[in-house]
């Protein structure tokens, strides 16, 4: 009887599990189609700063965990297109020339003059190499698109300490 109980309990356990599960709204199949035209949008979920004043700012407060990782909300992104590649991210790091106007301390800017290069990664991924010409602080941009539609984007700055990325990608609103 105690073993059916001890059953039980870990059969829900991984229901519930499996049902709190983070699932992609694209199928494998559009994913591939949509690194195939090279016209997606990242959407982020996490941001990792690399900066150890932000993770410590972050420690101290209260019932605060010790991860480095930033839980964003929905919004946040990074849209490509054949003609135009515009990003709204936010920045959490040191800035080594800041500016007064605080829209200019994030990543918010479109670019019209930009090239990507795509290659090929570990495990079946495809990585994409993103220089924005007309951006004069942002050296690259690198993007991992996993085949299940996870992604990763690293960002490289002349004024500011480097940072990440976590999410996912997705097709273009119309």
């Amino acid at each position: 009887m105690k073993n059916l109980f001890q059953t039980l309990i870990f059969g829900i356990l991984i229901f519930v599990l499996n049902a709190c599960s983070s699932t992609n709204s694209v199928s494998n199949a559009n994913i591939t189609k949509l690194l195939k035209d090279g016209e997606f949008t990242f959407m982020a979920q996490r941001a990792n700063p690399t900066s150890s004043d932000v993770v410590n700012v972050l420690n101290s407060f209260p019932n605060s965990s010790s991860s480095q990782v930033l839980n964003l909300d929905y919004g946040y992104s990074l849209k490509i297109t054949k003609d135009e590649l515009v990003a709204e991210l936010p920045y959490f790091g040191r800035m080594f020339s800041s500016n007064y106007d605080n829209t200019k301390n994030s990543y918010r800017f479109t670019s019209k003059d930009f090239n990507i290069s795509e290659s090929s990664g570990k495990k079946g991924s495809t990585i994409y190499t993103i220089n924005a010409k007309d951006q004069q602080n942002i050296r690259r941009m690198i993007l991992e698109v996993f085949a299940n539609g996870k992604a990763y984007l690293s960002i490289d700055s002349s004024d500011r300490q480097p940072i990440s990325y976590d999410g996912y990608i997705k097709e273009n609103s119309k």
